[in-house]
Order: C-alpha cells, then structure tokens, then sequence
C-alpha cells in the first residue's frame, strides 16, 4: 500500500532549513513593521477569517508535526473545527458565495501553532513586492489596518521575491527527498481535516 504524504512525516529532513527561513521572513516582516509603525492587534479584517491556500508540501508537514504535538483533547477540538470550517467552506462554494470563517487554529485570538504557521500567515498584511522570472515588479497593498496606520509614509521596499526563491527550492527538495510528484493546494483546515 502506498504511503500517505502524513505517514511519511515523521521525519521532516529540511526542518531545520524552513526554520531558518522562517526566521528570515519573520525579521523581514519586522524591519518593515518597524519602519512603517505597524502593529497588528487584530481588527475586524481579521487575517485569521481569510481564506488562504497554502502550496507546499513542506510546510503542510511542518504544520502537521507541530500538530502532533498538541495534546489529544486540543487536536480533536481543532480538528472539529476544522471539520466545520470546511464543511461551511463546501456549501458556500456550492452556492457560489463567499464566506469568511475564522482559522481552526485560532483560539482566543490567538494562533496555537503560531510558530509552525505558515509562510502566508506570516507576511500578509503589510505592502510588498515580488517578481516573477524576467518580469516586473507586482505590487501587493496591505490590510486595511495597515493601509490607515502608513498613511503618509513613504514606500518601504519589502521584497518577498528571494523568500518564495528559497521557499521553491526547499519545496523541491522535500518532493525529490520523499518523492512527490504532485502539486498542492490547501487551506489550513483542509490540511488538518485530509489525509494526503
């Protein structure tokens, strides 16, 4: 029988590489914040209600190892909640609506994996830039909290660009380690609900 992607988790054998280069997102992020005085307290628009698809195997595993650690009653209500959060997320596609549900890992406002969260988790919400191969710059705004508190400030160039380069190459690292050869797409409740 073959193995799942999960199954195959045990031993995560480039942890130590996403967790440098989560370390480097993390400081980027910061000299940014920094410059243009953000803090993020949470608001209405919170970033946790947003649907975002994660593309990496890599970092569907981190997140899945950190999981585990969890004890068995907080993962079975996380799990729960996941549950739910793709259940709504599937009648709301069926509909052709959208929907904005809060993240089966945020509890009290606070993230529990917030250390294995991924990379889109920890860059969104302050303007950036990045570049695809031979083109030219794509510019992305911040959240509307961030957009009112650097009102007036000048440009800051957060360049994501050599991030998702690193993020590629370790991506591509982990499928040839563990042979993958498909692509992915998911949600973190998706993630915490389905079996690879």
């Amino acid at each position: 029988m073959k193995k799942t992607v999960s199954q195959r988790k045990a031993h995560l054998p480039i942890s130590d590489k996403l967790k440098a280069l989560y370390a480097v997102m993390d400081q980027k992020y910061q000299e940014a914040a920094e410059y243009y005085s953000f803090h993020c307290r949470g608001c209405e628009d919170n970033c946790c209600l947003t649907r975002f698809y994660h593309h990496t195997f890599l970092e569907y595993i981190y997140l899945l190892n950190g999981f585990d650690k969890l004890d068995p009653g907080k993962q079975a209500e996380v799990k729960q909640r996941a549950s739910e959060v793709c259940r709504k997320t599937a009648q709301a596609n069926e509909k052709g609506t959208t929907v904005r549900i809060m993240c089966p890992l945020n509890s009290d406002g606070l993230c529990i994996l917030y250390h294995q969260r991924p990379m889109i988790c920890r860059l969104h919400g302050i303007s950036h830039e990045f570049r695809k191969p031979g083109g030219d710059a794509v510019y992305g705004p911040g959240c509307e909290a961030f957009t009112k508190q650097a009102e007036g400030r000048d440009y800051f160039k957060f360049d994501r660009t050599p991030l998702y380069i690193e993020m590629s190459r370790l991506e591509a690292e982990l499928k040839e380690t563990l042979g993958i050869d498909r692509k992915l797409k998911m949600t973190v409740a998706e993630m915490l609900t389905y079996d690879l």
